[in-house]
């Protein structure tokens, strides 16, 4: 049974192996709350997952860690197992959804472990851990559904009361749930006033389902670049201490995400992957109710592969209205390309590209499109471009 002892014992194992994460005030990010980062994207391993997955091996009994352990993994969980195994001379095997990045692989086997690439997504390799576990024998270290990992996640919570003692919220990432489990047990027991908010992508919300359902509910499929929190399905332990310790689950799309990942790199210089940015984009655009609060956003991860980073960081320009893109149908004459060019100019645009092409069937004869892209402000300064370009009598499609 999780107890605060447990979560307090987890503290005390863990103290010299991993960082007691500082937190970063990010006044920014939403300026009508008072704003904390708890920077679990600088742990060692670059995620929490090391908490619990070290403190769960720590308990394991001399029989259970002669057969090695076995975990499935996006990616963070399976570093977490991969080098509390080493650290503890115990054989570690983690099966990997095929489609984990590159760099989460390559960290992995960096650690110490034995990877096995599973077709599909996390559910998946889940299935084939287990039965690798019954044929070979070795102890399986879940990703959420445990205890001692419940626990070990937790000592994020006594950090945090450690270091802002009067927060008034704490917004943390969901997957499978094992984090917020841990935060929210451990933080209502410290202080039963405090707001926990768990924060899912839209396109996998299986806890927020879930707690909508009134019971555990598997997706059919997951979609979003979180990839460290698409989970099909809660575990029963996590859905059971959500229901009672969180006080809200809300969702954020994929732009959002992009957006905070943006706003973390360029604000606060800090790297963050999808999963540990959903906190912050909660805040950002305000899907929790946190104004004049004191709140802690928990940056759970930071292992984003760098080619999925450019793709992500064009898509919070475009979400922050940092860039866009303009098509505009003109007559095909001589001067209304450097008319153009000139208006974007006067009113501050930086165009990027341009794309011009003649009309197709059934436009005008004489019509062409340009299609262009440009730097901006915001989404006023865009509106602006837009305003000058109509009253001009440029058609903006």
């Amino acid at each position: 049974m999780l107890t605060l002892d447990k979560v307090y014992h987890a503290g005390y194992v863990l103290k010299d192996v991993i960082r007691k994460t500082d937190v970063i005030k990010a006044p920014n990010i939403n300026p009508e709350a008072d704003v904390y980062l708890k920077t679990e994207n600088l742990q060692i391993t670059g995620s929490f997952k090391v908490r619990g997955s070290y403190y769960k091996i720590s308990q394991l009994t001399e029989e259970e860690k002669s057969h090695g352990v076995i975990a499935c993994s996006a990616g963070n969980h399976a570093q977490g197992v991969a080098l509390a195994a080493t650290k503890n001379g115990i054989k570690s095997i983690i099966c990997l959804p095929d489609g984990a990045p590159i760099s989460k692989v390559e960290a992995t086997k960096n650690y110490g472990a034995e990877v096995c690439l599973v077709e599909g997504v996390y559910d998946d390799a889940y299935k084939k851990a287990l039965s690798l576990r019954d044929e070979k024998g070795y102890t399986f270290i879940h990703p959420f559904n445990d205890e001692s990992v419940i626990a070990g996640q937790g000592t994020i919570g006594l950090e945090l009361f450690d270091q802002i003692p009067d927060l008034d919220a704490v917004v943390v990432p969901i997957g499978g749930g094992g984090l917020i489990s841990g935060v929210a047990f451990t933080m209502k027991k410290l202080n039963p006033n405090i707001k926990i908010y768990g924060v899912q992508s839209q396109g996998a919300p299986s806890m927020a389902t879930s707690i909508k359902n009134g019971e555990i509910t598997r997706l059919d499929g997951v979609y979003t670049i979180a990839d460290g929190i698409a989970v099909k399905e809660p575990g029963d332990l996590t859905y059971e201490l959500c229901r009672e310790y969180v006080d809200e689950i809300v969702t954020v799309s994929d732009d959002e995400i992009s957006a905070a990942i943006l706003a973390l790199i360029e604000q606060q210089k800090l790297i963050a992957e999808g999963a540990g940015a959903v906190s912050v984009a909660a805040v950002m655009f305000n899907k929790v109710p946190i104004k004049n609060k004191k709140v802690a956003c928990l940056v759970s991860g930071g292992n984003i592969d760098v080619t999925i980073l450019s793709r992500v960081i064009k898509r919070g320009l475009m979400m922050s209205h940092r860039s866009c893109q303009l098509t505009l149908e003109l007559v095909d004459k001589p001067g209304q390309l450097m008319n153009v060019s000139r208006i974007i100019a006067e009113n501050g645009g930086n165009v990027t590209s341009v794309h011009h092409e003649r009309s197709n069937e059934g436009s005008d004869v004489n019509g062409c499109y340009l299609r262009i892209n440009l730097e901006t402000r915001n989404g006023e300064h865009i509106e602006e471009i837009k305003k000058a370009l109509t009253d001009f009598g440029f058609k903006i499609l």
